[in-house]
């Protein structure tokens, strides 16, 4: 006889964005979708939904196997974790002084070394080219004023 998994916050959790996603989605419905040329309201919402119910779903079937203690109660997870808060603190909190993309560059890179990426290349090289495509995307293409800092 096969042991029942236990019910851990993670399930609660993944059960709980199954049907948040369901409910976008029957909620959007009522938005209508509108044409190819002319999107409606709802499309978009409706879209978010199934992504969130799909993968929350998939997430729920794949973490079936029981495991012997979640990654955020091993010191090791608590170290990573408040560190992560930190860098998310800190990028929020240096924003306006340094601007949007200079932080971004910085916190991207403090992640990656919490994540333990090896060497310097590569943390700087992903730091990089994401500065460059949130400076691309959203002040050359979608020209949406984000902080600039001191720089301008």
């Amino acid at each position: 006889m096969k042991k029942l998994k236990r019910f851990s916050p993670e399930t609660a959790v993944e059960c709980l964005l199954t049907f948040l996603g369901l409910v976008i989605m029957i909620v959007s419905l009522a938005y209508g979708f509108g044409t190819l040329r002319r999107p409606g309201p709802g499309l978009y919402p409706f879209f978010i939904g199934l992504f969130l119910s799909v993968f929350s779903a998939a997430l729920l079937v794949l973490n079936s196997k029981p495991k012997d203690r979640p990654a955020l109660f091993v010191l090791e997870g608590k170290k990573t974790f408040l560190l992560m808060m930190g860098v998310f603190c800190l990028w929020i909190l240096l924003m306006p002084l340094l601007g949007y993309v200079v932080v971004t560059l910085l916190a991207t890179y403090a992640f990656c070394k919490i994540m333990k990426l090896e060497g310097w290349g590569k943390p700087i090289s992903l730091s990089a080219g994401t500065a460059l495509f949130i400076y691309l995307l959203f002040d050359y293409w979608l020209y949406i004023d984000l902080p600039k800092g001191f720089w301008g």
